[in-house]
């Protein structure tokens, strides 16, 4: 219970400490443009307004938020520990497992939130444009919510060992490759060199699977979200999420901030 109360006192400073950063303000700010730009871009089309409309702005919603999970997350540990406050905290009875684990819930929360500020502007162009709004909509925003929450727990593991610029460098990496996972699975199996194959299915079992929250065309299209892709990328996404924040745990704990 003690720990829990800890956690939540980390969270909520990261939060602040969030909320604060000039950064999550401007990419949500380019966020919000480039939804309200798909009215512009559907007006190019004949067919299909309203689901071009509705792919740019959950394109630009996913896009942005990704870019808030990354550059504002990999900051928040090496400003602690560039200003020397780490040493404050962790004098304190708070294990550096804690600390980490905080960071990743206050900016978790931080970038949910962003997330639905960017929904309520994607609800609002969508009815003043007269594009259809249903439910699909609201599980393809929540899709993107779960894969903010790993992409958070990655950008928190590589800021607890190294500079903010390679962590965003890595984050970013993993970031695309979790997107092209699966094609490059697939393109691994083509081959008939067994290392090429061998590789690829590595890389597909190690790296995120980021397009398992990917709901746009189901969305856009109004086709049907099966419960059970929903339940499974819960739990894959709170699996690769503990999994990685366990790693970095393990990592951050042995480092020597001196």
């Amino acid at each position: 219970m003690k720990s829990l109360l800890r956690i939540h006192a980390l969270a909520v400073n990261t939060f602040r400490e969030a909320i604060r950063n000039k950064l999550l303000y401007t990419l949500l700010g380019f966020g919000v443009l480039m939804i309200a730009s798909g009215v512009l871009l559907a007006t190019l089309s004949y067919v299909e307004v309203d689901e071009i409309l509705q792919d740019v702005g959950l394109g630009g919603i996913r896009f942005f938020s990704a870019g808030i999970a990354i550059f504002v997350g990999v900051g928040l540990i090496h400003n602690e520990v560039d200003r020397r406050t780490i040493f404050t905290i962790l004098s304190k009875p708070v294990s550096r497992t804690e600390f980490l684990i905080g960071k990743w819930a206050g900016l978790t929360f931080t970038v949910w939130l962003q997330l639905f500020l960017m929904g309520l502007a994607f609800a609002l162009v969508s009815l003043l444009a007269g594009a259809p709004l249903g439910l699909g909509h609201g599980w393809a925003i929540g899709m993107v919510g779960l894969e903010l929450m790993v992409l958070v727990a990655v950008a928190t593991f590589f800021s607890s060992f190294t500079t903010p610029m390679l962590a965003a460098s890595f984050s970013i990496g993993i970031w695309l490759i979790g997107h092209l996972s699966r094609d490059l699975q697939a393109l691994g199996q083509q081959s008939d060199v067994d290392s090429v194959a061998s590789f690829a299915a590595f890389v597909f079992v190690v790296m995120p699977d980021l397009e398992v929250f990917n709901k746009t065309l189901e969305a856009v299209h109004g086709l049907p979200i099966e419960g059970s892709e929903l339940v499974l990328a819960v739990i894959y996404g709170a699996g690769y999420t503990i999994a990685t924040l366990m790693l970095g745990a393990m990592i951050f704990s042995r480092r020597d901030f001196k």
